[in-house]
């Protein structure tokens, strides 16, 4: 079966939430230790974390979360063309320059433009419409991206050719559930791949970043991260703190407002990420517990049964899913459970994909996991920007107009 078009699942000029992961040709370990060989590329994971922290800085998109394995990446997003629609010509210029600068310095990173590169861009009005839609467009993301990383790979290894296997793959996430279950499932893919066996050990991921930013100094552990990040929760209703440097380019969790967020865009005050806008109800001390007590429950070759203990913050998860069992389940096999949209039934099947207005289809798994009520969408209440759907007229008028043709033939 073809993969759906992206256009049909999201648009650059909407606010989407979307899960992505590409593997490297071959599923080789080109970014890790290869078991063959023994040489180690962790250096290429570095590196790649490097590219996200610039692009976080020069798109119109905020980057949730994020895992670098040794054969694949996987990145959750969320385009803001709300955010983006408010930058001035010059600023769309300045931005596009430094996500594909027109000079490098001697190490590769990117120029500051000057005045006549920026002026060529903003002059040019045909032009400058192109590039402020890309700055949202979660494809031209992973574009820049995944050159960046084929190019430096093939120079180091001497190599031509494919680095990354097909194009990379997109999951739109409609609901709460989906996010949260999707956010875990990143976070937490070190441990269901069986690298590492729990939290503390899990690198090269979005929440290693939020861990070493909560953690005191030298101290790194999950516990001393959660009491920090409760602290901190504390004072929620002020204006949010400044983020430390290790996650600084990264979304933050928690929503606020009772999980409704806070009004208005929330454009990032320190320019280090798009906007500091979170994206879960949850504080990031109750994320990290749900992380801690899942990644001890999942893994390969355990078997998931009823736990003898569960944490009241996973228990909550039970108004919205059926038993943590489920939840297990969910973040476990995630990959597998969903196709180009994930939701709850409701959700799905209320989507239409955004050209044709085909209907999505939902595994026949996750429909037993998840009830069919609809939970709320997450994207929507970042602004007032919606899905347009196809009208029934249009759906209408391409039924009968196939007729036609058919009754021709």
């Amino acid at each position: 079966m073809s993969r759906v078009a992206r256009m049909e699942v999201f648009a650059p000029n909407e606010i989407a939430t979307v899960f992505v992961t590409n593997h490297v040709v071959r599923r080789c370990f080109l970014m890790g230790i290869d078991p063959i060989t023994g040489k180690n590329f962790n250096h290429r994971k570095v590196m790649i974390e490097g590219q996200l922290k610039r692009l976080a800085r020069g798109f119109g998109i905020d980057l949730l979360g994020y895992a670098l394995l040794s054969n694949q990446i996987d990145l959750i997003m969320r385009s803001r063309p709300d955010i983006v629609a408010t930058w001035s010509d010059k600023e769309v210029a300045r931005r596009w320059l430094l996500v594909c600068p027109v000079r490098k310095n001697a190490e590769g990173i990117a120029e500051d433009p000057n005045d006549d590169e920026i002026n060529k861009i903003r002059k040019n009005k045909e032009k400058l419409a192109i590039i402020r839609l890309r700055l949202s467009d979660v494809a031209w993301w992973m574009r820049v991206l995944c050159q960046f990383i084929a190019v430096r790979a093939n120079r180091e290894d001497n190599e031509i050719g494919k680095f990354w296997q097909s194009r990379f793959r997109e999951v739109r996430l409609l609901d709460d559930v989906a996010i949260l279950a999707c956010a875990a499932h990143v976070d937490l893919n070190p441990v269901i791949t069986g690298t590492v066996k729990t939290l503390d050990k899990v690198t090269f991921t979005s929440v290693h970043r939020r861990i070493r930013a909560s953690a005191p100094a030298k101290t790194f552990s999950v516990k001393a991260a959660r009491k920090t990040a409760t602290k901190s929760a504390r004072s929620a209703d002020e204006a949010p703190a400044v983020p430390l440097a290790a996650d600084r380019f990264l979304a933050p969790i928690e929503l606020g407002n009772k999980g409704k967020g806070k009004p208005g865009m929330q454009v990032s005050r320190d320019g280090f990420r798009c906007s500091d806008k979170g994206f879960l109800s949850l504080t990031q001390a109750e994320y990290l517990e749900i992380l801690d007590w899942t990644a001890r429950q999942i893994g390969p070759g355990k078997v998931l049964t009823k736990p003898k203990s569960v944490p009241a913050v996973v228990e909550q998860l039970n108004q919205q899913l059926p038993s943590t069992a489920v939840w297990c389940e969910l973040v476990r096999d995630f990959h597998h459970l969903f196709g180009a949209v994930a939701g709850n039934p409701g959700s799905v099947d209320a989507m239409r994909s955004l050209v044709n207005g085909y209907r999505y289809r939902l595994s026949p798994r996750a429909r037993v996991l998840l009830p069919a009520t609809e939970s709320p969408a997450s994207e929507l209440s970042v602004t007032e920007l919606s899905v347009k759907k196809p009208s029934a007229k249009k759906s209408s008028v391409k039924k009968s107009s196939a007729k036609k043709t058919s009754a021709k033939k």
